[in-house]
């Protein structure tokens, strides 16, 4: 079930309706099953993925909560690293691994071969499955105490809106959140409405109808002219920027219509002025994670300046390998763990965050920052390497072709109306700043939003990109 399908306008309202209905005590149920039902939409029998991961580190977390030392608690989060890491292998690793070591055999003429196995990759494992995680192993540093309950962990791990996109929520924000009786709200209502409808349209209206000529040039770059072909490598950027981003404000704002607050995920990446700085605003929720799980626990920066280099581009690498089982996530990571330690060596660089005022003289940073994220996302949306390299040739080769992209001109005026949008919301969010507009702005905007959804959206019926991770 897409957020941007007729089951979605269907499904949600009539959720929030029997939500605010029903007592407190009933709401959880009702939210869980409609976590399974939504999840079951794509593929009924991989719930049972879900299942597993619940009940294991449910239990997991019980164990270690009567343990009192992290030495006898050790073994419990092994179980949980390894059952949960182990699924996620299976199912999206495994061929990869394979063919690695059938190409292995090729390469050194020799006869044997691997068969692949023969599973479909489960919409949003790699979000639950860090989700999940991140309980248990704030429960084994006794950060938090585990949940009794197993409903409400069960609703913490398959909680909808966020389920198969992210953003990657910790247990102590959002599971007390479904134990707290939630009342109609307007504030909630409308700022939820106001979340969804923009990230409707920056999906279907931007992200959709850029999709058409970055598919074009990363389908067949030989065909086109550099000019075309650079055009095309700047539209996936925003195209994966607004597709991703138009998941996650739906899905802040489907949770707000529930009461429920869930974390955002991105905040104006593209305006970022090093390649650090776009790490602490894009996937917000995966870096940080990654922060927290794998980067501190490898010593951080408070390490020897070897050591330290190392463990950045661990974190990175990784990272990409995250994304997919592919080379060229791999590679992909590894360029933004490279300039990162590049940065760090400039002067000012690499010590930018995101909340540090903007000053005039970081102003040449940001399309320096946008054009090594754009070279770096050739790696993440091509197939392989081979396309990698036919890029780049095509792009520095095809300076006298002909055969051009044609670019629609309303594609241009809604790429640029939303990039003035995200200028001006570089230190807020959209229904915060919509909020504080007076009432002709506001449904000047709304009626704006509504008719370019209805009249301009992609014509093609495409899926979330995160939707593959």
């Amino acid at each position: 079930m897409q957020f941007n399908s007729i089951q979605f306008l269907i499904f949600l309202p009539l959720v929030v309706l029997i939500y605010y209905l029903i007592p407190q005590r009933f709401r959880w149920i009702l939210l869980l099953l409609a976590s399974y039902y939504f999840y079951m939409c794509w593929k009924a029998e991989y719930i049972f993925l879900i299942l597993t991961s619940t009940v294991l580190d449910y239990g997991c977390g019980l164990k270690m909560g009567h343990l009192e030392s992290r030495k006898k608690r050790l073994p419990w989060l092994i179980l949980s690293l390894v059952v949960n890491l182990g699924l996620l292998f299976t199912f999206k690793y495994a061929n990869f691994a394979l063919e690695t070591i059938n190409r292995a055999f090729y390469k050194f003429d020799m006869t044997q071969r691997v068969e692949y196995l023969n599973v479909l990759l489960p919409v949003g494992i790699s979000f639950y499955t860090f989700q999940t995680l991140s309980y248990s192993i704030e429960v084994f540093y006794g950060k938090i105490k585990p949940e009794k309950h197993l409903g409400y962990f069960a609703l913490y791990v398959a909680f909808f809106p966020q389920l198969v996109a992210g953003p990657i929520e910790r247990f102590d924000r959002l599971g007390p959140q479904f134990r707290i009786r939630q009342m109609f709200s307007y504030d909630n209502i409308s700022n939820g409405l106001r979340l969804i409808l923009y990230g409707l349209f920056i999906k279907m209206v931007i992200a959709d109808n850029l999709a058409i000529y970055a598919d074009r040039v990363y389908e067949d770059p030989g065909s086109l002219n550099s000019a075309d072909i650079l055009t095309g490598l700047l539209f996936y950027s925003f195209q994966i920027y607004s597709d991703f981003y138009g998941y996650s404000l739906i899905a802040i704002g489907s949770a707000r219509l529930l009461g429920i607050r869930i974390m955002d995920n991105f905040r104006t990446p593209y305006l970022s002025r090093s390649i650090g700085e776009f790490w602490q605003r894009w996937h917000i929720s995966l870096s940080t994670w990654f922060r927290d799980y794998l980067y501190l626990p490898l010593g951080g920066n408070r390490v020897k300046r070897t050591r330290w280099v190392f463990n950045i581009i661990v974190v990175f690498t990784i990272s990409g390998f995250w994304h997919g089982a592919n080379w060229t996530f791999i590679i992909w990571g590894f360029i933004f763990g490279l300039v990162y330690l590049v940065e760090n060596i400039l002067p000012f660089t690499g010590k930018i965050r995101a909340k540090d005022p903007f000053k005039p003289k970081h102003l040449a940073l940001v399309p320096i920052t946008f054009l090594i994220t754009t070279t770096a996302w050739i790696f993440f949306r091509s197939e392989n390497l081979e396309k990698v390299v036919l890029i780049f040739k095509s792009l520095f080769r095809n300076i006298h072709q002909t055969d051009p992209l044609q670019v629609s001109g309303f594609v241009w005026i809604f790429l640029f109306f939303f990039l003035v949008l995200d200028l001006l919301l570089y230190n807020t969010r959209f229904d915060t700043w919509l909020a504080n507009r007076n009432f002709i702005i506001r449904w000047a905007i709304y009626i704006g939003l509504i008719v370019a959804i209805i009249f301009y959206a992609g014509m093609k019926d495409i899926p979330f990109i995160y939707f593959q991770f």
